[in-house]
Parts: C-alpha cells; structure tokens; sequence
C-alpha cells in the first residue's frame, strides 16, 4: 500500500482512499468477532488505538454494517436483563410441567386408566 502522508496539505496515514472504507471494515469485523483487543490491532496494522475506537463506534452508529453492537461494555450490561429473563422463562416452564404431570396423576386416579407411557413398552 502506498504511504500518501503529505502534512503540508492535511493528507497522513497509510491508508489510500480508495481502499480505506474496505480496510476499515476488514479491521472493525476482526475486532467485532472477538479474540484480538484493540491494541493488538493497532500494533498489527500500524494505526493509533483512539483511530480504531472512533471506528468501532462509527461502525456501531450504522455507518458501517447494521445491527452490530459496537461496545462490548454495552453487550455486558445487556446480558443480566437477557439472563434474568431466561431464568423467568425456566422457571414458568418448570411450573407448567408441576402442572401437567399433576392434572395426569389426577386424571389417573379418577378414570382408573394409565395415561403415561410405560418405560420399554412396545406399541
């Protein structure tokens, strides 16, 4: 890649322009699928670490692909809500289980019949 640093007229980095919003992408999704930090990524690919962090945050603004949380921080404090509502979605599943395998048993007893399966049983 061609070095267009010229800071007589405001042109630095190593970036060229037409090939910049690819690499951006390219550099943005690396750090977005995990397992590389951003320093890590500034020293692999030359950058400073606050150029890559207005990035990430650009691209989580929607200028760069849709949908995708930019801040990992903001992910986190998302997951206690996703939790605590998995959790209630156990539990009321749990209690309707209690529920059902209560109104068998009952139905068992009032109609003298066996309703469940019996284990090994060959239709």
């Amino acid at each position: 890649m061609t070095d267009l640093s010229c800071p007589e007229i405001g042109l630095q980095g190593k970036w060229d322009k037409m090939g910049q919003e690819k690499s951006r992408k390219e550099v943005v999704e690396e750090y977005m699928a995990g397992g590389v930090t951003v320093r890590e990524l500034a020293e692999r690919y030359g950058l400073k670490r606050t150029t890559l962090h207005r990035w990430i945050k650009a691209h989580g603004r929607g200028e760069g692909r849709a949908g995708v949380v930019a801040n990992r921080a903001e992910a986190m404090k998302a997951m206690p809500k996703e939790v605590g509502r998995l959790q209630r979605e156990l539990h009321e599943a749990r209690l309707e289980a209690k529920l059902y395998k209560a109104m068998i048993e009952i139905a068992e007893e009032q109609m003298g019949i066996q309703i469940r399966k019996k284990r090994g049983a060959r239709q």
